[in-house]
């Protein structure tokens, strides 16, 4: 898992092409979008506008063997809980939609405008909890093919 500032997104040059490609949306304003898929490169690198608000709660973390997500909030600000996929038990999958739901550990972060987590099929993470109170949050989950 990688928690960074846009400014830092060179950083990331070398870490797999798609993932700079996907990265490189960033740099554009998605903030007038309307919610929905949009694809940048078929199912290889696609990305999701969502508007939600935020809930007191996510318990239950999801992870994904083929896709790296990469979330970024747009405006608004939410907490994501992550953690080691090797320390969670497995509760549910679907792998026709590579989505495996867990239990176990998980740390806090926040997420606000200019910050965005990268992660990987590593790493469980339950997103859209509330910072304080339940609020509206604005955002955009990159889908990366790893294969």
């Amino acid at each position: 898992m990688i928690l960074d500032s846009l400014d830092h997104i060179d950083t990331y040059r070398g870490v797999h092409p798609r993932i700079w490609e996907a990265l490189q949306l960033l740099r554009t304003d998605l903030s007038g979008l309307a919610d929905g898929r949009y694809e940048l490169d078929g199912d290889r690198i696609f990305y999701m506008i969502q508007t939600y608000t935020t809930r007191p709660v996510n318990d239950l973390p999801e992870a994904h063997r083929r896709y790296a997500d990469i979330q970024c909030v747009l405006s608004g600000a939410e907490c994501i809980d992550v953690g080691e996929l090797a320390r969670m038990t497995e509760v549910e999958a679907h792998p026709e939609r590579d989505l495996w739901l867990y239990r176990g550990r998980l740390d806090r972060l926040t997420m606000t405008p200019g910050r965005f987590m990268l992660l990987f099929p590593q790493d469980a993470h339950a997103a859209a909890i509330a910072v304080d109170e339940p609020a509206a949050c604005h955002k955009v989950v990159i889908k990366v093919l790893l294969d």
